[in-house]
């Protein structure tokens, strides 16, 4: 079987930028075969119009608001995700109690959770709420499967060998969850943008990057429009990336123990 040779790093990321200039350059044809930016603004005017709105102290508190929400909902989804799925993994009724609660969780509709949890929360904290709701299902799932994936070979020789719980969670648990964790919680983590910034469109919270997306819609500002979305794209990567980072390291610390 003929096999590709690898790719180097710097290669992947030619090929990633010449796939971003790609779809830039079929953006601006389309742009320009329409002749409308009501309808659908160019890349240029998209940018020219966030590079305004990022000179002024609205545009950042926007950003700010969303994002310390999002990753409010977020961490939260990791730490109940985390202790949820090492419960599950420990117990065999825990889990089954747990698992109808993960599928409703991961298949209803992210706008059936907004309109019911605005019954329940203020809008001003609807996209804490959502981010939690949808990235949990992938936290407890990591955290569950990389704990269920363990050697029981591993298992009997920490207990033969008497280990501490600190040392089969560095040297047995760990290793093997981290890995999944750490693509499950980039995914979640994207999901978590999207979801979150869903919310406050349907929310309207003040001050919030999705009450100005609406207002763009409202008004036909199409080149605002596109330049909030092009941040919410930027911001959503960086989260992800730095998250990526952070866990690779982890799991690198923990192969070096």
């Amino acid at each position: 079987m003929h096999r590709h040779p690898p790719i180097s790093k710097l290669q992947s990321r030619i090929r990633r930028l010449w796939a971003a200039l790609f779809w830039l350059l079929v953006w601006q044809l389309a742009a320009m075969s329409v002749g409308q930016r009501l309808l659908l603004p160019s890349p240029l005017a998209s940018l020219a119009r966030l590079a305004q709105l990022a000179q002024t102290s609205a545009f950042w508190r926007s950003v700010l608001f969303t994002l310390s929400h999002i990753l409010a909902g977020f961490f939260g989804a990791m730490a109940v995700g985390a202790a949820a799925g090492a419960l599950a993994a420990r117990f065999r009724g825990i889990r089954d109690l747990f698992a109808p609660l993960i599928a409703a969780a991961k298949s209803v509709p992210v706008a059936s959770f907004v309109i019911v949890a605005l019954i329940w929360v203020p809008s001003r904290r609807l996209s804490v709420l959502i981010s939690f709701l949808i990235a949990l299902p992938l936290i407890y799932t990591a955290v569950l499967d990389g704990l269920a994936a363990v050697d029981p070979g591993l298992r009997e020789m920490a207990r033969v060998f008497r280990m501490s719980p600190w040392n089969r969670l560095t040297r047995i648990e760990l290793p093997a969850v981290l890995p999944r964790l750490s693509s499950s919680a980039g995914v979640a983590m994207g999901l978590a943008w999207k979801s979150g910034v869903a919310a406050e469109v349907i929310g309207i919270p003040a001050g919030s990057i999705g009450e100005r997306l609406y207002k763009a819609k409202v008004y036909l500002a199409t080149p605002e429009l596109f330049a909030w979305t092009l941040t919410i794209v930027l911001a959503s990567v960086l989260c992800e990336r730095a998250l990526r980072l952070c866990l690779r390291s982890a799991v690198r610390a923990m192969e070096r123990m």
